[in-house]
Parts: structure tokens; sequence; C-alpha cells
């Protein structure tokens, strides 16, 4: 088969080196793709956004799956387009994909099919948002509706930082169009954890559990950031809450979008917190998480590929998944997630056995690698357990452990 991915970060080299070690894969190209991408698929010049492109290319280089990464092309239609093209991909459609693009239609849903999540109130007049602010008090999570590159949610420990907020988003219009309406939310307390499924209509397929650290530094400190490191399976998430969060929530949630008419198939992906009452939705992505996906797949003991062809087929893809533990972390350029420097060369680097490395955000300079992104590669590593996994890991980055250009937190799998 020939295999397309859309995308350019470290969630999509993950996928590529997953989809490589198929022997069902013939060609194997990636668009954009990045430096690390290219030493396992023809990286092509075309924009994740160009989505005309895209489906030209495919056709041209007969093209038989076409794998999306990132949200904003499966916001913009691509799933629609491919599919009116005769192109078989697997992502959700524009309308699917409404849940995440909008946290009040995701909300109104979890509502509507008593998806458990944490209580809310949706805005579009920043007074009326000051006032129920007023009345509920803090702490509270102020969202824009819209995507907003990871940064458009702010946890308020104070009223005035949720007021802040609310003008930041409403009357700033920090976020423009993705922040016109504000979601505000209870403040759920417990562990957070990602449960993501490969899902074809009403057929759901989860995959192990993981737990991603969103804080810049060590001991979670720091401005939240895209996540610095991730670790899987998160293991002190009980079976009965892992069989009530696939029943409850993406069993619910799948049956629930062909209620709506809006049939999923894509990857379902449920941020979920751990909470005294049980498992409350706190977002939904409708893609592979990142930096989950880093660690979750090399867990993964089936062919990516037939798992592919046998979800959009109907069929149960019967996922296998290896009894160890995996952790990535994430190696940020200094100042990330504010200001930083691109096109730093990054070092040549000697792996330990079972480790691996990611690119998330680099490129070819001729032949040089350098850094073209905040988050620039993760290191990883399997174990069996994560005390192991962890020492493998946190070895692939003594190259980086004295560095004055970028930086990693030294505490990534403590549970």
């Amino acid at each position: 088969m020939n295999i397309l991915v859309v995308g350019r970060g470290g969630r999509e080299h993950s996928i590529v080196m997953k989809l490589a070690e198929s022997p069902r894969t013939d060609k194997l190209f990636a668009a954009p793709g990045n430096g690390g991408i290219a030493k396992s698929a023809i990286c092509v010049d075309i924009d994740e956004m160009d989505i005309d492109g895209l489906v030209a290319f495919a056709k041209e280089n007969e093209v038989d799956l076409t794998v999306v990464g990132p949200e904003n092309p499966l916001l913009a239609g691509i799933a629609d387009k491919f599919n009116e093209a005769g192109l078989a991909v697997y992502a959700p459609t524009k309308a699917a994909a409404l849940l995440e693009g909008s946290k009040q239609f995701a909300k109104e849903f979890m509502q509507k099919y008593q998806i458990p999540t944490a209580a809310y109130a949706s805005f579009t007049d920043a007074a009326e948002a000051k006032a129920y602010i007023e009345k509920q008090g803090a702490p509270i999570v102020v969202k824009a509706d819209g995507l907003a590159a990871g940064k458009g949610v702010v946890v308020a420990e104070t009223e005035q930082e949720a007021i802040q907020a609310i003008d930041d988003m409403l009357v700033h219009k920090a976020f423009s169009e993705a922040g016109a309406t504000v979601v505000m939310e209870e403040c759920l307390v417990g562990k957070e954890f990602s449960l993501m499924a490969f899902v074809h209509e009403n057929q759901v397929y989860p995959m192990v559990t993981a737990r991603d650290h969103k804080r810049a530094f060590d001991n979670d400190q720091g401005p939240n950031t895209g996540g610095m490191g991730a670790f899987a399976p998160a293991t002190d998430i009980s079976r009965e809450a892992l069989d009530f969060s696939i029943e409850h929530i993406l069993q619910k949630t799948a049956d629930g979008m062909m209620k709506e008419e809006r049939p999923f198939t894509g990857i379902l992906y449920a941020g979920l917190m751990m909470t005294e009452q049980g498992p409350k939705v706190i977002e939904f992505n409708v893609r592979f998480g990142d930096p989950e996906t880093e660690v979750v797949l090399p867990l993964l003991e089936n062919d990516l590929v037939q798992v592919f062809q046998d979800v959009l087929d109907g069929k149960n893809p019967n996922l296998q998944w290896a009894d160890e533990s995996c952790i990535g972390v994430v190696l940020a350029s200094k100042g990330y997630p504010a200001a930083y420097e691109k096109g730093v060369k990054i070092p040549e680097l000697e792996l330990p056995d079972q480790g691996f490395m990611v690119h998330a955000g680099t490129k070819l300079t001729g032949n040089e690698l350098v850094s073209d992104g905040g988050r620039v590669l993760l290191a990883g590593a399997k174990g069996p357990n994560l005390k192991e996994a962890g020492e493998t890991t946190y070895r692939c980055l003594d190259s980086f452990s004295t560095s004055d250009a970028f930086f990693y937190r030294k505490d990534i799998g403590e549970e």
C-alpha cells in the first residue's frame, strides 16, 4: 500500500515509524514532514492546510490510505474532500471534528447524552461572564470555544485571574474568532489521564491509558505547554475506572455522534480527570494526542496498517499491547512556550538499546539537522516498568544535559 501521513510534528513521526514497520507498506509519504520523518518516509512540500494540493498528490501517487495528524485540517474538512475524491482516509469529517473544534458543542453534546463532565456555562458577553465568575467564585476554568493552538485554556486560581482571562478573550480578542464564545467550567480535582480509541461509527477499540505532563518545569511548575512528556500506561487507573470510561464516555460518544448524524471515523481522544465521583471528561480531541501518541504506539503489537484497514472495514482489529511501560521526555527550545530561537544545530545522538528518538520540531538544512519549533525532540524508551523505562529515556538525553539552547523536565513518569 502507498500511505500518506499529513502533518509535521512528533505525533506524525511516531505514526510514520509505526507504519514503516508494516510489510503492507510500500511507499510512505509525509506532507510536509520534518527532519526525522525524512529518514522513514518521502517528505513532500505540501502544507497541511493545502487540502486541494494533498488530494491531487494522493491521486497522482496512487495513495491507498491517508492518515491525518493535526486538528486544523480536520476542522477544515480534509476528510470530506478525500471522501468526495474516492480516496480512503482515516480521519473524522468536518461535522464530526466539531467535537474538538467547539467546546460549547462538546459540552452540550455531553449534557444531552449524559456523559460525565464538569458543570459549565457559555458566554459571548463579557459583563455576563464576569457576573457568573463573581457568583461561582474561584478556582474556575475559562476556555476559548474554538481552536487556540493549545493556549485557550486558563485554570484561574482567583476571581481576578478569571476576569483577566475574560478580558483577554472577549474584550481584547486574544484568540480572534476562537475566543468569541467562552466556556466556563467548574475546576475538577483529581489526576488527569488520556484515553484514545480507534473508532468507526459505533465501533470503538480503546488503546492503553497515558498521562502527559503539561507544565514546563519540574514538579509541575511554570506555564502550560503542549506537553513536556508522557508515559503509558497510567498504572493508577483501575480496571473498573477504565471500563467505565470505555462504556460511559467513549462508547456513548460514538453512539451519540451517530444519533446526531455526525458519524465518527478516526481517533477519538478523551482527556479525563479521575475525580472522587469517577472519570469525567475535560476535553475531547478528534485525533491522536501529542505527546501521548509517542508513548502509546510503541506499546502496540499489531501492524498499524492492518489496524486502520480492519477498522475502516468494520472488523475488530483485536488490539494487542505489550505488557511494558513507555516513557517519553520532550526536549524543548529554551524559552518555550514563549519566544524561542530556531535553527539551532542538533548534535549527533547515540541512543542506548531500547531507546528511541521522535522528531517534533526539526528540519534538514543541507545535511545538518536543526531545531524548527518549541518542542524539538522526544526521547523515549520501553521497559518492564516506569522506573527502568525512565532510566533508559534519560540516558537518551545525556548529550543535552548541559545545553544552553534546550531544556527538558527531569521528573517525567513520576506518578
